[in-house]
C-alpha cells in the first residue's frame, strides 16, 4: 500500500543538509507502519515526499499503488493528512471545520454533513461540535485535526506526530482514538513519532529512522526480541569520574556493549540480575560512587541504541 524505494533528498546550504539517503521501507494495507526517530532524522521529509508535498531528488515511491512523481493528483485524492500543526480554523466551529474538509473533497453538501457527525461522534467531540475551536483544548482541536484528515474516507492516512505538545491525558486519550479508528476505518496509517511509547502501543510495524536511512524494521516485539538479555543501567553521581566509571565497567566479564550516556552507564548481559552485584562491585573498588542501578527488559530505546550507537533522547536533544 506504501512503498518507498532508495529515497534521497538534500537541501541546499553550507553545509548541504541530507535529509533522506536512500530510505526504503513497504508499509502493508490495513495496518498502522510507525516510522521512529528524533526530530531532523528524515521522517517529515519522508511524508511530505509520499504525500507530493515535496519531491525527491531520486529513488521511487508508490501510495495506494500509484506512483507519487507520476501521478500527484490520484494520490492526493486517495490520502489523508494529518500534519504536525494544527490546520483547523479556530474561528469556525468543529462542525464547520470538518464540513469545509469534506467540500474541498468533492462530497455533497448533504455527505459532508452526515460524515461530520459520524465523526464527531466517534472522536468524542459531538458536544462541542458547534463551539469555536479556539475554545478548544489542545487533544480536542488534534482528534478535530484527524477528523478532518478522514472526511473523505481515504485509503491512507498520514500522521505526523500526531500527539505532540499534548498532556499525558490528551495522549492517552489520542492512542485510544487511533486504535479504534484504525479498526472501523480499515486503512493503512503511516505514523511518524519520536515517541517510543507510542510506537511500541499503536505500530504494528515500524522502521527506525536514523539520518535519512532506515536502519531496523519489524514489529515492536521483533526488534525488541532481536537483543538477547538483558540491559543494565548504573546512574553516577554528579561528583563520580564518568570517564574512570566507564573503564571499570567495561572490564566486567559478562558485560558486553557497554556505553556511556550522559551520567548513565548502559551495558548488556545475558542475565542481569547476575552481572549487576560485579558492576557495582567494580565501581566500589575504585571507589566510584552510584546515584542508582537497575536492571531491565530490552525496550525500544535498546534497539535504537544498537542500531545507533545513541539513545532517542540524546539525539533529540
Amino acid at each position: 500500500m506504501i512503498s518507498a524505494s532508495d529515497l534521497t533528498k538534500t537541501y541546499p546550504g553550507k553545509p548541504r543538509v541530507v535529509a533522506l539517503d536512500g530510505l526504503s521501507f513497504e508499509a502493508q494495507s490495513g495496518t498502522i507502519y510507525g516510522l521512529l526517530g528524533p526530530n531532523g532524522a528524515g521522517k517529515s521529509t519522508t511524508v511530505k515526499i509520499l504525500s507530493t508535498l515535496s519531491k525527491a531528488d531520486s529513488g521511487t515511491a508508490l501510495v495506494a499503488g500509484i506512483d507519487v512523481a507520476k501521478h500527484p493528483e490520484r494520490v492526493r485524492k486517495a490520502i489523508g493528512f494529518v500534519a504536525q500543526k494544527q490546520v483547523s480554523d479556530p474561528m469556525d466551529t468543529g462542525r464547520e471545520n470538518l464540513r469545509l474538509a469534506g467540500q474541498l473533497q468533492g462530497m455533497t453538501a448533504r455527505d459532508a454533513a452526515a460524515r461530520a457527525s459520524e465523526l464527531l461522534e466517534r472522536f468524542s467531540l459531538a458536544d462541542a461540535a458547534d463551539r469555536q475551536v479556539k475554545t478548544y483544548s489542545g487533544g480536542m482541536a488534534r482528534k478535530l485535526d484527524v477528523a478532518i484528515g478522514l472526511m473523505h474516507r481515504p485509503t491512507v492516512l498520514f500522521l505526523d506526530e500526531p500527539t505532540t505538545g499534548l498532556d499525558p491525558e490528551a495522549r492517552a486519550d489520542m492512542w485510544a482514538e487511533l486504535e479504534t479508528m484504525a479498526a472501523v476505518e480499515q486503512m493503512t496509517v503511516l505514523l511518524t513519532t519520536h515517541s517510543l511509547e507510542e510506537a511500541d502501543r499503536l505500530a504494528s510495524r515500524l522502521a527506525i529512522v536514523d539520518h535519512g536511512r532506515v536502519v531496523a524494521e519489524g514489529t515492536p516485539e521483533e526488534l525488541k526480541d532481536g537483543l538477547h538479555g538483558d540491559a543494565v543501567f548504573v546512574e553516577l553521581r554528579s561528583d563520580t569520574d564518568a570517564g574512570a566509571a566507564l573503564e571499570a565497567v567495561t572490564r566486567v566479564p559478562g558485560l558486553s556493549e557497554v556505553l556511556l550516556d550522559g551520567r548513565v552507564i548502559r551495558g548488556r548481559a545475558t542475565a542481569g540480575a547476575v552481572a549487576l552485584p560485579h558492576v557495582l562491585a567494580a565501581l566500589d573498588a575504585e571507589r566510584l560512587a552510584v546515584a542508582s542501578a537497575t536492571v531491565a527488559r530490552p525496550s525500544l530505546d535498546d534497539v535504537y541504541l544498537r542500531h545507533t550507537g545513541h539513545t532517542l533522547g540524546a539525539k533529540a536533544a
